[in-house]
């Protein structure tokens, strides 16, 4: 594809913001272009589950009780009101509003539902994100002149003399070859920095080695450098959308293990957890809430999921023992669970650890404290309290009937929220607090008006409704901005 010398928007990012822009700039007569640095669009919004929204037609539908009032009250809460009161009080002005519009678009709904212990505002997607964006948004805009290029990247954004955008610098990944291209305003819609090592040991207090992604791969901050460079100010850092426990196998990528059983028989069903001590540390019900389960787990060196033969065979041919949080699962045990263990001892995977006795098992691992653990953890389970953290007695699991295994967990995170500061029309601000002209932020980069220091899956879906608001809120910002 030839890239003409000017358009109206440039989006950076081809993926479920930079589309929902790209579709709706288009949409109303605007000229646009989507840069994607990879090969290929979507990005981690393909991930997508579903999307938050307050009083949609689903939820009506459901006779589903929750208010607007409620929902920002709790989000403000949920924050410490380190949120942005009237970012939240615009979005969920109008979520409803972007259900119904995707859904006309041609988005198919599976329904809306709850999140562990959160509330019934997740509208899940048939597809995913996947179908979303190439389904629906991509194709729509292609057809009203949307240009796509991929393989490439912006490199800088011009501003002139009064500090409004110009131009911007794109780059071919592939011959180096750059061209300088007009434009009145740019999106930034790459989705974060979760994969930029240096940025998460520099500006979070999370431990990179502990961290593991679960998105496209493709998140490394460039928005949030672009802006930076042009004079952005750095704000709301160090916040990611924590998964709670997952396999830590760093020889992998972590999207591989995102609907492994084995994956949510570690992290999602309440088991023992113990540290690099083999202590136990926390009422392992925590992962209802996977941003918290993940806090959690960041407050130890090491993290293992102690398990035995009797758990492994009930859940693979019985019942699991709680719905698996953190995906949109609907079988009632794990019938795979027998199989992923077997492969993973074929492939030597090294976060799986198995022996005869508890003893063997601490001395194989080095987890010194562990049979007194087991001994106490099974006192409890069998006696139907648990004195130490107060976990329910119908997830006190004893462990007793070898093989014994241990299952090491990393923190698996799927996208970071902040970065940038914007307003309410998603325009970028500088270290004033004043726009810069032209610039804007949507999806994961603007994210940061949302969270204080953890993602709230109390109302699951309000990252991924966020991406869809702010990026067709933009387009009309900036529409009305331009023809004004």
């Amino acid at each position: 594809m030839e890239i003409k010398n000017d358009y109206d928007v440039i989006v950076v990012g081809g993926g479920a913001a930079g589309f929902t822009a790209a579709y709706q700039a288009s949409h109303r007569g605007l000229s646009v272009l989507v840069v994607e640095k990879g090969h290929n669009t979507g990005g981690s919004g393909e991930y997508i589950e579903g999307a938050f929204a307050v009083d949609s037609y689903l939820q009506k539908e459901h006779h589903v009780k929750l208010t607007k009032e409620d929902v920002l009250n709790e989000e403000l809460n949920y924050s410490h009101y380190r949120a942005d009161t009237k970012v939240w009080q615009e979005y969920i002005a109008a979520s409803a509003d972007i259900i119904k519009w995707l859904k006309d678009l041609g988005v198919e709904y599976l329904d809306v539902a709850p999140l562990g212990s959160g509330y019934r505002t997740w509208h899940l997607f048939k597809g995913l994100g996947k179908a979303v964006i190439h389904n629906v948004l991509e194709p729509k805009a292609k057809e009203q002149g949307t240009d796509v290029v991929t393989s490439t990247t912006v490199t800088k954004v011009n501003l002139d003399q009064d500090g409004q955008v110009t131009s911007v610098v794109l780059e071919d990944l592939a011959t180096h070859s750059q061209k300088t291209v007009a434009t009145k305003a740019v999106v930034l819609a790459t989705g974060g920095y979760l994969n930029n090592q240096e940025l998460i040991k520099n500006e979070t207090h999370y431990d990179p080695d502990q961290l593991i992604p679960v998105n496209s791969e493709k998140n490394t901050g460039d928005g949030l450098k672009l802006a930076w460079a042009a004079g952005a100010q750095k704000y709301a850092m160090g916040t990611a959308m924590l998964f709670g426990g997952y396999l830590k196998d760093h020889t992998k990528p972590g999207y591989v293990y995102r609907y492994s059983e084995l994956n949510g028989a570690a992290d999602q069903q309440s088991l023992l957890w113990v540290n690099e001590n083999g202590e136990r540390f926390v009422n392992e019900e925590v992962v209802d809430n996977f941003a918290l389960a993940g806090n959690a787990l960041f407050t130890q060196g090491k993290v293992f999921t102690i398990l035995d033969q009797s758990t492994i065979d009930y859940l693979n041919d019985e019942h699991i023992y709680k719905p698996m949080g953190t995906w949109d699962y609907h079988d009632t045990r794990l019938p795979h669970l027998k199989e992923e263990i077997q492969q993973a001892f074929a492939e030597n995977a090294p976060y799986l650890t198995k022996a005869n006795s508890v003893h063997e098992l601490a001395q194989k691992i080095g987890l010194v404290d562990l049979e007194k653990t087991v001994t106490r953890y099974n006192q409890l389970a069998h006696d139907g309290h648990d004195l130490d953290f107060g976990k329910k007695a119908d997830f006190m699991i004893p462990v007793e009937n070898g093989p014994f295994y241990a299952i090491e967990l990393g923190i698996g995170a799927f996208c970071t929220m902040g970065g940038l500061k914007t307003d309410t029309e998603h325009k970028v601000l500088d270290k004033d607090g004043k726009p810069i002209t032209g610039l804007y932020a949507a999806g994961n980069d603007a994210a940061g008006m949302l969270i204080g220091d953890t993602y709230g899956p109390n109302m699951p879906g309000t990252e991924a409704g966020f991406v869809f608001y702010s990026g067709k809120h933009v387009a009309n910002v900036i529409y009305d901005q331009i023809k004004g």
